[in-house]
């Protein structure tokens, strides 16, 4: 048997032009994700929320948001969103398409952040997670987070996140 290659992973800043291709892939990974976690018709209204071309353009104008995409062989399969939010560092969003996860990729973009939040001087990396995600809590445990707190946050339109705010120490 041959070893498994692992692939070859490009990671690159957001650019304004990416934004309807990023937009579309956050479309495609929440909707293999979130049904069975959370409603319909909250992944709707979130998607729009936070990945509506106009947000994701505000997203590249802020001098303490970092968006950066992943590719293997040239194709664009997920990305990492961080931020300065309350004084902590935070990995906002970490997305990969279903088909390459599991191949650390999301690794390689947690790696990323978190080198940027130790430049930057911040002594851990923040995140938000829904607590029925399972796949996704085993995985940021995989990578160093714990549990800091349970959070429940109300985001409006009778929607509320129900969250594990995990924090990886640096």
């Amino acid at each position: 048997m041959s070893p498994v290659l692992s692939p070859c992973i490009e990671i690159k800043p957001v650019l304004p032009a990416d934004v309807p291709a990023i937009a579309a892939l956050a479309r495609e990974i929440w909707q293999a994700t979130y049904p069975g976690i959370i409603t319909q018709e909250q992944i709707d209204f979130m998607l729009e929320q936070r990945y509506g071309h106009e947000r994701l353009y505000d997203d590249l104008e802020d001098a303490h948001k970092w968006l950066d995409q992943a590719f293997v062989d040239q194709r664009r399969i997920g990305f990492a969103f961080s931020e300065i939010y309350k004084g902590e560092f935070k990995l906002d969003k970490l997305y990969i398409h279903p088909d390459l996860q599991r191949q650390g990729v999301g690794g390689r973009l947690i790696a990323h952040v978190a080198e940027r939040a130790r430049r930057l001087g911040h002594p851990c990396v923040i995140l938000a997670v829904n607590k029925r995600n399972t796949a996704a809590i085993n995985s940021y445990r995989k990578y160093g987070f714990a549990v800091r707190e349970a959070i429940v946050d109300d985001i409006g339109h009778g929607f509320v996140m129900d969250d594990f705010i995990m924090e990886k120490m640096l």
